[in-house]
């Protein structure tokens, strides 16, 4: 069976990747828990709430639960000012993290010829103003401690 498919002749073979490498200011649209037998993670998808020719496109991205990950999601939920008290018993509540908000920079990357989004660093919302300029400081997470 033939089928019609109109454009398919001029796609371009690498589409837009949608959202650039850099850094922004997010807000967490909604995050979800996804269990896997290896790599537990966080499936969250981002707002884009500055820079402003940015504001409002989303991207989702991976926060790993695994035992050699558990640093940077640490790292992400202090930086987004998820609750202290819950984090101090070990808790993430999914519905939480909707509505936190701070600073991350990302990058791409191509492995086995699958783009892929990786959350690189974060910092707090309040550090924006500074982080805009330029992303000194983005790539240790010991300078951006909160």
């Amino acid at each position: 069976m033939r089928r019609h498919i109109a454009g398919l002749s001029t796609a371009d073979a690498a589409p837009d990747q949608g959202i650039p490498n850099g850094v922004f200011l997010v807000r967490v649209e909604r995050a979800q828990h996804r269990w896997h037998a290896q790599k537990p993670y966080y499936s969250c998808l981002f707002v884009v709430l500055e820079p402003m020719d940015m504001r409002g496109q989303r991207f989702s991205a991976r926060l790993y639960a695994t035992a050699k990950a558990l640093w940077k999601l640490n790292w992400f939920l202090r930086d987004f000012s998820y609750d202290p008290e819950l984090l101090g018993r070990d808790e993430i509540d999914d519905k939480n993290l909707v509505g936190l908000s701070g600073v991350v920079k990302i990058s791409h990357a191509v492995v086995n010829g699958t783009s892929l989004l990786n959350l690189d660093a974060f910092a707090p919302k309040d550090r924006w103003s500074e982080l805009a300029i330029g992303t000194a400081g983005l790539d240790d997470p010991t300078q951006v401690a909160s």
